[in-house]
């Protein structure tokens, strides 16, 4: 009776972990790793063939992602989650599997131009269509046998349509032992989806820690008064509100705001603004959570509902699909929302729209979720002055701001309040899902606050659930650069480059009523300095 930790030990994405009991092997969530990763992940430690089921949590791609990998590698047993999880995935794992092919097809084109090796996708759309067909949904609730010795139960977490954390219960030799995998704590208050259930009984928890140093903040955010505050300041300059938003999610959340601000006309002096939805995928989510409604919808997401009213539709919404009709949103010279993937700005059309946007000092960049270390959200929330964007240095002259509170996880003391519903004494908690030092300081704060003993496990951990005794805290092997120090030396100074750059526009500006002779001759010496760097012919 062992459970292995895997994926998300002392980092934010890949989550897996692995049972050994009653002779089966089960995953627990099977994760791609997103975004920088500090550290090297351990192979799971049996093939993929000998797996014989997989529970998954929720749908976002760092719990799901590696999914249709598992099965391109031979894992055919049963894909065990909720009727929403299960329909997300079926658009979710075949939109990152078209990413996957994607890059493969770019990377081979200049392979094929340099000479360099094949590259080969991760997985292919098959791979993920074969995955989908191994989904075995369930209800929330609703207690099933997995196999002998094993039972499993899914209850709704608030952190996502079919969101759950897992209760597992395992007999063996005799023993029965209590597992909950809390999947990732939703916030309360979330417009939607439901408030996070607990759990009263459990001998051992693994619980995330997203925000496992973090409080969002006391009392219930205005999210649509703040929302409406940053249209109205940006419509007024004649600029865009850029939202990168997480397709599944967020960007039903950012609709629900936007629909409440147009029915009750919080902002009059605009009152045909428009919304693009620029995701494809996005838009597909969206007809999912229009499907769970009766199921996953909270009271006042039913209450619309009921009245006839689609919380997710209003007027003024352009749904747009093919690139070419993503192409035309900017050339629209009229003030808008534009809502694209990906939310922390790592790839997709949102990139495209912040090349068109970032440099208007009309515009607003309006981030609404968690941005990883490392993410190019990241750096803009961080007060990055320029950025790299399809090999161009873009300036960062547009108002870069976040939709305080609005967060799917809950924060610090969240994660403590739904720990302290358990009833029953907990022999131990494990911490993943979180930054480095996050976890450890999460785990301290979870033995000093309720007492538990807790800690956080590296890739590799394992854990008797029998005896209580840690078998191996796992490896902390850091992962190596990808890129060659000559590579990042060369980063370095392109960047003071560029620095140098802006000093030269500062200069410009400061010149403003010089003389024509003198003005003349700076622009004389501007230009024989483009003419003799300028690389286009």
């Amino acid at each position: 009776m062992k459970l292995r930790f895997i994926g998300a030990a002392h980092e934010v994405t890949g989550s897996c972990h692995l049972l050994e009991v009653c002779g089966k092997h089960i995953l627990v969530d099977c994760g791609m790793e997103q975004g920088p990763d500090l550290y090297e992940n351990q192979e799971i430690p049996v093939s993929a063939s000998e797996i014989d089921y997989v529970l998954l949590t929720h749908a976002h791609i760092d719990h799901s992602g590696n999914l249709p990998l598992l099965v391109k590698q031979g894992f055919q047993g049963e894909i065990v989650s909720t009727f929403a999880t299960s329909d997300l995935c079926g658009i979710m794992l075949r939109d990152s599997a078209h990413i996957q092919e994607f890059e493969a097809e770019w990377r081979n084109r200049k392979a094929r131009r340099s000479g360099a090796p094949f590259y080969e996708p991760l997985y292919t759309m098959q791979d993920a269509v074969d995955a989908v067909a191994l989904f075995a949904p369930c209800d929330y609730g609703q207690k099933i046998s997995l196999c002998d010795g094993v039972e499993v139960r899914f209850n709704d977490v608030g952190h996502l349509l079919g969101s759950a954390c897992i209760e597992v219960w395992i007999t063996e030799e005799g023993e029965t032992r209590k597992i909950v995998f809390s999947g990732d704590v939703g916030n309360i208050n979330q417009p939607i989806i439901k408030d996070p259930m607990t759990v009263k009984e459990a001998d051992y928890v693994v619980i995330e820690s997203t925000y496992g140093n973090r409080i969002h903040g006391a009392g219930i955010p205005d999210y649509v008064g703040d929302f409406t505050k940053v249209i109205r300041e940006t419509f007024a300059k004649g600029g865009n509100v850029v939202v990168p938003s997480f397709a599944v999610g967020r960007t039903q959340e950012v609709l629900y705001f936007i629909r409440e601000i147009k029915e009750k006309n919080l902002l009059p002096e605009y009152p045909d603004f428009e919304v693009y939805v620029d995701s494809p995928l996005a838009i597909e989510a969206t007809n999912v959570f229009n499907k769970n409604m009766l199921g996953c919808f909270d009271e006042e997401a039913m209450e619309l509902v009921q009245k006839g009213v689609n919380p997710l539709r209003f007027p003024g919404l352009k749904l747009t699909t093919t690139s070419e009709e993503s192409k035309q949103i900017n050339f629209d010279e009229k003030p808008k929302i534009i809502i694209s993937a990906s939310g922390m700005c790592e790839a997709g059309r949102i990139r495209h729209h912040l090349k068109h946007n970032l440099w208007r000092r009309e515009c607003t960049v309006l981030f609404v979720g968690y941005q990883a270390a490392g993410t190019l959200g990241r750096k803009l929330i961080e007060g990055a002055e320029c950025v790299k964007l399809f090999g161009e240095n873009v300036e960062v002259n547009a108002r870069i701001c976040a939709l305080e509170g609005i967060s799917g996880h809950a924060d610090k003391n969240g994660l403590l309040n739904w720990l302290s519903a358990f009833e029953t004494p907990i022999r131990h908690v494990f911490v993943v899902h979180g930054e480095d030092q996050v976890t450890d300081e999460f785990a301290a704060s979870i033995k000093e606050t309720l007492g538990y003993e807790a800690f956080a496990p590296f890739s590799g951990g394992a854990v008797d659930l029998l005896t209580d005794e840690i078998l191996s805290e796992g490896l902390r092997i850091p992962k190596k650069s990808a890129e060659k120090p000559a590579r990042i030396r060369a980063n370095q100074i392109f960047g003071r480059a560029v620095s140098a750059a802006k000093r030269l526009l500062d200069v410009v500006m400061k010149n403003e009523g010089l003389s024509n002779k003198d003005l003349a001759k700076l622009e004389s010496q501007i230009l024989n300095l483009a003419d003799k760097w300028d690389r286009n012919d």
